[in-house]
């Protein structure tokens, strides 16, 4: 039989035209996914709002009366230059190797907290804290009959502020701090003229500080503070200088005020003499006012753009959208407070991005690096004196940096290293009388490397060979060979000193480091002090391999590279312990009831890549048996190991779980881990490296390069059914998009920058841009940044009784690929998919000629789509106004067809779009579906609509999607 078929082409036309909008004038400036909100002042320092550019930092409270800006600059520290080690200890630590070998193990214990006391010796120090420089105040008089107060952090721009409306008036303070300008910049402004009036004054907890005011500047001078044997001799200076519009500025003896303004914009300044660790010869002042001096005369707007093009070009790299579950209405407190109950998987990609802002907020090129707080800190003397925690501490804060697209962030960690490398070498000499350097578990601003807290928690003289693993990372992931010359020596030179320390154990003849410990871990009450852990092994087997490795690639020191191949056959194979877990210890004294926070014989699983599902099963098995065994709940940062962990488990579900109870919101003075109001880390207390550490987790759960190809979607989370990332980088320098639905790949575009082999593992069937499936890999990846060392065999407990393994069965596709070249790939489900659509397509197309071609023969068959232009607005639309007599058709086509055509007497396929709609915009609530779907716009967030919109007719490209994909499925289904 033959039809005429006429089909409603209105909806979709608007549908195109909402997207091609979206794709070029809708440039987003201002993310409302990105934004941390709260309706009231921050009550405490972990409420506040953290702002900075790598050098200062500040904490913003946001008050409304007493506004306090809290602020550090990132090398002011107590104390002088110079090492923590006093004499030659290597006699002692030979006896302590002893008594170790003889089984000796409380006794070599004891002796160790002798040599190397809990307690700081009185001529001796354990490094010196992170300092805070002291706070900024505005003191605001008489604001009375508040109301619509705002306080936000915009971490797509880096930009904070404060609003609320006092005695009818408008008062909006925003800030940041600029990396190009070196400078806070604070602009307040009111919509009522002459209405600033407020004081500025400073404060500092330093015992030798002095405030005044000098010229129109506010000055705050200061001095480091003494600690254990070292005297304080960091100078610094804070200036803030005001710029007032329309008012006047009186100076007093420790304070300035403002009176009458319009808009006032501040600008503060901190210098200090600083130079490196050993040099304070700079000038403090002429620092802090040269950056005033260069900042004064700019106005407000080039200061502002300048920091967000400069900010911008660092997180606008990478994108994660996890879905429609928004519930960005709610202030940020009040999500981190449901999240348990109520899925928000915008807080998930908020709380990703936010690890991202910290990083670019506290690392930046020519500074220190992140310390145990990032740069934040309002304390003379913090948790842990937020020193450089390199057990795991440090190495957490830099995760995310390559793979979230942030690699030169890594520079304050490699110019650490260059500098430890030296410091490092007394070390060695004086501990172990080795060549090369090495460092214990922490360090400070005068780069110490003596072992620090004691002989129980500080006998580890690893530190160096787990810093160095982000030297090579960063090679592997950029393919630097420049980078890789200027860094080699360092790599060299701690290979050299584990030659050197590795002594051969009585038992099994391999060789291991001895003394040292599992960190902060015990094997029996009070005993940690070992020999051979395993994480130790892990991590000379990778110092090793990465100088054979380097060696090759520079083609220098190939002999001594072969040396290295030897002692590296002769290290400790993982073993697997009686109750079937990765044994921690060189012998199997795990406890399955152990839930210590640090899982450190799990470095091989990440971030190492030892540890494969695809190469060793049973060592694979293991690993989840220790982390089942050491449970989910923890500090805040391990947890956010745990996460990494999961992930490289690839259960996703598991992952995801870590995260929620990361994401637990926990309040000032809590006793447990989880997550303060402002999203800072609580260990507790705050320690910003499980920020960065979650932040690496999720990068990992859609994106893993370490074992011999791109794992795509490795531990996709269930609830994760949809969503897309952009922008995450891969080893060998491939960048990465991906999109999913329903839990599946649907489309990849893959950026390679270096060129070569690309392996893709997926457990989809990918298609090139013909609709061919992609060459299936064979053989060993022939690109030389996958071509991971073989590690040898695990032994095995007889008593082990673990269960099979089975892993997924995956696809795995080389392409080869030129430097500089993208490519597309679409899964084989995604394919029908668009084959459906263009077949439907083609349908309604060619039955509409042959319609039209045969309209005298053929009996007309009229398909509707029923959108809400088929309805009646007569007196309705508008009350009061009567369309019918001021416009005809009412609204369109739709109302025509009404006058001439019912569905059920002609027999026509309708698909009620209007219901369908209603239906859909129901289930998801007025206020998301008017905020999301429909163009209500506020202003300044689109190009297009500089300011604003209001329109609850026509769809924004979400809403467009959304009835689109109605469209779609009610299509199949006739």
């Amino acid at each position: 039989m033959n039809y005429k078929i006429i089909v409603s082409v209105c909806c979709f036309l608007c549908l195109l035209r909402g997207y091609a909008q979206s794709t070029t004038s809708f440039s987003v400036k201002d993310n409302d996914e990105n934004v941390l909100w709260y309706e009231s002042a921050a009550k405490n320092w972990n409420e506040a709002l953290p702002i900075g550019n790598g050098r200062i930092g500040g904490m913003l409270f946001g008050g409304i009366t007493h506004d306090k800006i809290q602020l550090n600059e990132e090398t002011v520290w107590a104390g002088e230059p110079g090492n923590n080690i006093t004499k030659d200890y290597f006699n002692e630590v030979e006896e302590i190797r002893r008594l170790l070998f003889d089984e000796n193990y409380k006794e070599a214990q004891s002796l160790a907290l002798e040599v190397f006391p809990k307690d700081t010796p009185k001529n001796n120090n354990y490094g010196v804290p992170y300092q805070t420089v002291g706070n900024l105040n505005l003191h605001f008089p008489n604001q009375q009959s508040v109301y619509n107060y705002r306080r936000d952090l915009n971490i797509a721009n880096a930009m904070a502020s404060v609003s609320y409306t006092a005695k009818g008036i408008q008062f909006k303070r925003e800030y940041f701090v600029s990396y190009p300008d070196q400078v806070m910049v604070i602009h307040l402004t009111a919509d009522k003229p002459s209405s600033l009036t407020f004081e500025i004054t400073m404060d500092s907890p330093q015992l030798n500080h002095n405030i005044k005011t000098e010229n129109k500047f506010l000055k705050l001078e200061g001095v480091g503070g003494d600690h254990e044997n070292k005297k304080g001799k960091i100078k610094f200076e804070t200036l803030v200088y005001p710029k007032v519009f329309g008012g006047e500025i009186v100076e007093k003896n420790n304070g300035i005020s403002i009176k009458n303004a319009n808009e006032v914009i501040l600008l503060v300044s901190i210098g200090t003499n600083f130079k490196n660790y050993k040099d304070l010869s700079n000038s403090a002042n002429e620092i802090a006012k040269s950056f005033i001096e260069k900042s004064k005369n700019k106005g407000y707007d080039e200061l502002k753009n300048s920091h967000i093009k400069d900010y911008q070009q660092l997180f606008n790299r990478v994108t994660l959208n996890l879905g429609t579950n928004q519930k960005n209405e709610l202030p940020t407190n009040l999500r981190l407070a449901n999240f348990a109950t109520k899925e928000d998987l915008s807080l998930v990609s908020l709380y990703f991005q936010f690890g991202r802002y910290l990083l670019i907020s506290s690392s930046r090129p020519g500074g220190q690096p992140a310390n145990l707080q990032g740069i934040w800190n309002d304390r003379l003397a913090p948790p842990w004196d937020s020193k450089y925690t390199v057990n795991i501490n440090t190495e957490m804060n830099y995760w995310p940096t390559e793979v979230t697209n942030l690699s030169e962030l890594n520079q304050p960690l490699f110019s650490m290293l260059e500098d430890i490398s030296e410091t490092g070498k007394l070390s060695a000499q004086k501990l172990y009388h080795a060549r090369g350097w090495n460092i214990h578990h922490n360090t400070d601003i005068w780069r110490i490397s003596g072992i620090v807290d004691g002989g129980f928690y500080g006998f580890w003289p690893m530190g160096g060979a787990w810093l160095t693993q982000h030297l090579w990372q960063h090679y592997l992931f950029t393919g630097d060979e420049d980078f890789l010359k200027e860094y080699y020596p360092i790599l060299k030179s701690t290979a050299l000193f584990y030659k050197d320390v590795l002594q051969e154990e009585p038992k099994n003849k391999w060789l291991v480091v001895a003394p040292s410990i599992s960190p902060e871990n015990k094997y029996v009450d009070g005993v940690g002090v070992t020999y051979g852990t395993t994480m130790d092994n892990q991590l000379v087997f990778d110092v090793f391999s990465n100088v054979i490795r380097a060696s090759k690639v520079l083609s220098q020191d190939l002999e001594f590279a072969d040396s290295l191949k030897v002692l590296r056959s002769k290290l400790p194979p993982m073993q697997i312990g009686k109750h079937g877990q990765l044994q921690e210890w060189i012998e199997d004294w795990d406890r399955p009831n152990d839930k210590h926070r640090h899982i450190s014989h799990l470095y091989g699983l990440y971030p190492a890549s030892q540890i494969s599902p695809f190469k060793n099963l049973e060592l694979f098995k293991a690993a989840e048996q220790t982390l089942e065994y050491r449970g989910d709940k923890s500090t805040g940062w391990s947890m956010g190991w745990k996460v990494n962990f999961w992930a490289r488990m690839l259960d996703g579900n598991r992952a995801y779980k870590l995260i929620k109870t990361q994401l637990t919101l926990v309040e000032d003075g809590t006793i447990s881990g989880g997550t303060y109001p402002n999203l800072f880390d609580a260990h507790p207390p705050f320690q910003i490296d499980g920020n960065f550490g979650c932040t690496a987790g999720i990068a990992e759960m859609l994106l893993q390069s370490h074992d011999d190809a791109l794992f795509l979607l490795p531990a996709l989370p269930e609830s994760w059914k949809e969503g897309s990332v952009k922008g995450l980088v891969a080893i060998g320098g491939f960048e990465v998009d991906l999109h999913w639905e329903a839990n599946t790949l649907e489309t990849v575009k893959i950026y390679s920058k270096k060129g070569g082999n690309l392996r893709i593992r997926t457990n989809q069937i990918l298609l090139d841009k013909n609709g061919v499936e992609l060459q299936k890999a064979t053989g060993e990846n022939t690109n030389m940044f996958y071509q991971n060392p073989k590690i040898k065999e695990p032994i095995v407990s007889n008593h082990t009784n673990n269960e099979e393994v089975i892993v997924t069965t995956f696809n795995v596709y080389d392409v080869s690929t030129q430097a500089n070249s993208a490519y597309n790939f679409t899964t084989k489900k995604n394919k029908m998919k668009s084959k459906l659509i263009k077949f439907g397509l083609l349908l309604f197309v060619g039955a509409f000629f042959i319609a039209y071609g045969l309209k005298e023969k053929l009996v007309t068959t009229i398909f509707l789509i029923g959108d809400s232009t088929m309805a009646d607005y007569y007196n309705n639309y508008e009350p009061g106004k009567d369309y019918m007599k001021t416009r005809y058709p009412v609204t369109g086509w739709g109302q025509v067809f009404q006058q001439f055509v019912v569905a059920d007497e002609m027999n026509v396929a309708l698909i009620d779009l209007n219901k369908a709609s209603r239906d859909l915009f129901t289930q998801k609530g007025q206020d998301y579906v008017t905020n999301n779907y429909f163009m209500n716009l506020p202003a300044g967030k689109y190009e297009a609509y500089p300011e604003g919109q209001k329109d609850n007719t026509h769809f924004q490209p979400k809403g467009a999607v959304e009835v689109a994909r109605i469209v779609f499925n009610n299509l199949q289904n006739l």
